[in-house]
Order: structure tokens, then sequence, then C-alpha cells
């Protein structure tokens, strides 16, 4: 039997979670790669904790492993697990909200001044012996533009932050209104989702993906922005209708658009954005840099500890 058990790992090693584990006098632990449920079941029936990346995690897991007590995803998202099972099964699922949140800030900020300043259609140019500014126009100064936040959490306040420091001005929405009377926020123009797609020259998407928002930035979403505006997403790709954006970008309702993640990955060849022009991919890269990546283990390993031991869990998203 082993207390701590990954459902699957793709990480070239892992001593981060192992120093955690020895530091805490636990050695009971073992990998696993499981790409099912059933082959959850059939692998990991004695696991009381589990560590898990992207095999899905459902109803029929949590009614077949009966010593299980708690998930600890990778990550910020839970949309592998049904978080309602899980609750009536009493398995408590912890996420790691705050690895990766100034790299993902960074990537949005990243991608918004590459689609401004047209930085790989410019680069495109002058490796096949171009050389013509006037091909690109119009630019517009930065400073001028305003930008809209959808998701006004850990990440989305990073990156108001940031383009605030480059004088533009800053609309926020999120279901929930957490700057109000927050004076690090004065500078957040707190508004509603309508407002925000037709007023905003760039709208960048920090949300999470639920039953409520797939698909939310859709054809009626896209004719409600300005006329060459342009939308960022570093969240989930399913937050966006991908063949809406596609002909919206045909059309040149949108200007240009930054993705980081798509709603299949990795981006299938038949994907209508990959003939849709001025896109900038990067392939769900975001989250990365050296030091969030051992942040991600060392966190994840510390509440798979804590949960063995009977503590307090520090970030656990369901609630029974």
């Amino acid at each position: 039997m082993s207390q701590i058990m990954w459902t699957d790992c793709d990480h070239a090693h892992t001593d981060e979670e192992e120093a955690v584990f020895r530091e805490n006098n636990l050695s009971d632990y073992k990998i696993t790669q499981c790409k099912t449920e059933d082959d959850v079941i059939v692998n990991c029936k004695d696991a009381v904790v589990l560590l898990n990346q992207y095999t899905p995690l459902r109803e029929k897991v949590f009614s077949s492993l009966p010593n299980l007590k708690c998930v600890v995803r990778y990550g910020v998202g839970v949309d592998n697990v049904d978080l309602e099972a899980a609750s009536r099964h009493h398995v408590a699922v912890c996420n790691v909200p705050d690895y990766g949140t100034l790299e993902v800030a960074d990537q949005a900020l990243t991608l918004m001044l590459a689609s401004i300043r047209k930085v790989v259609a410019t680069d495109t140019q002058v490796k096949n012996l171009g050389w013509d500014f006037s091909a690109f126009a119009p630019i517009h100064r930065i400073s001028t533009l305003k930008v809209g936040i959808i998701g006004l959490g850990r990440i989305g306040k990073a990156f108001a932050k940031r383009v605030h420091a480059l004088d533009c001005e800053v609309l926020g929405y999120d279901v929930i209104n957490t700057i109000e009377n927050d004076p690090n926020f004065d500078f957040v123009k707190f508004t509603d989702l309508d407002t925000l797609l037709k007023t905003c020259d760039v709208i960048s998407l920090h949300c999470g993906l639920n039953e409520q928002n797939v698909h939310f930035m859709n054809e009626a979403a896209f004719l409600k922005m300005k006329e060459g505006a342009i939308l960022i997403n570093v969240s989930r790709g399913g937050l966006i209708n991908e063949q809406d954006l596609a002909n919206a970008l045909i059309s040149g309702q949108l200007s240009a658009a930054g993705i980081d993640v798509t709603c299949k990955e990795p981006l299938p060849e038949d994907n209508p954005l990959r003939k849709a022009p001025n896109i900038t991919f990067s392939p769900h890269i975001a989250w990365y840099s050296v030091e969030s990546a051992s942040d991600l283990k060392t966190k994840a390993a510390q509440e798979a500890a804590r949960a063995v031991l009977g503590q307090k869990l520090r970030c656990p998203v369901n609630k029974f």
C-alpha cells in the first residue's frame, strides 16, 4: 500500500517532491502512469492521496477508491476532476493556484505587445528580405489603448499592474468584484462585461473554465468588440469558440490574437485557427519558468504531505 501515488507524471524527475516527503518522514509513495479511470482504479486502489496531472478523475474513480482522502492537481485548473463526485465521497480536491502567476501575466503582456507591434509579421518580412514598415500600418501608441481584463484573480491583477505601467487605461470585469476598495488597484475601472467588450482595444482572458463560460467568447462577443481589437488568451482554450475567432480574424473584425491555450492540445492540424491571419501562438508555455516549475512540484508535494499527516489543507477547491 502506497499512501501517496501519482496517477500520471511527465516530469523529468521528482526531486522536489521527494525532498518534501523526506522532510516529513514520508517514504510510502509511488509513481504510476494512468491514462484512464480504469487504470487509476487498478493501479492506485490503496492510495490515500493522488497527485494528478491529466488523468480524468470522476465518479467511477471516487466510488472505487475507499481509502482516498485527497487529490492534489498540478496546476490551477481542475477541469479533469469531477468536484461534485469528489465531494460526495468526502475527497478533498486541491490545486496549486500561485506557482506561475508572474509567468502567466508576463506571457499575456508579451503576446499583447507582440500583437500590437506586429513583431512576428515584421520578423518574417525581414527574414524574407523585405524592409517596409508601411506594410504594417496602422500601429497605435500603446499608451493610448484601453485594455480590458476578464478575470481579476491573482494573474489578472498581476497583468493589470503590467499594463498600467505602460500608461494604458485598464478596465476589469469579474463575476466577483475583488478590487473594490483596494488601493493597490484603484487604477482599474471595474465594469460590466458588455461595456468592456465594446470599449476596449485589447481584451485579455484570465478566468477559469466552467459550464457557464464555455465558448463565451464567440461570434456574438466578437461582434460587440471594437473593430480591430485584439484578443489575448492565456487561461483556458475552452473559453473561446475557435471557429468564430478564426472568422473574426479573417473578416477583420479583430485585428490580431495572442493564444497560449486551445480547446485541444496540441493544436490539431485541421484547427481553423491555423488558417486565420495575425495570430501569435505559444504552446501552453505561459506558466513555465525554471522557478515556477520547481514551485509547482514543491507546493503540490507539500499539500499531499499535509493531507497524509492530517494537517489543514492550503488550497482545497471543493466543500463537503
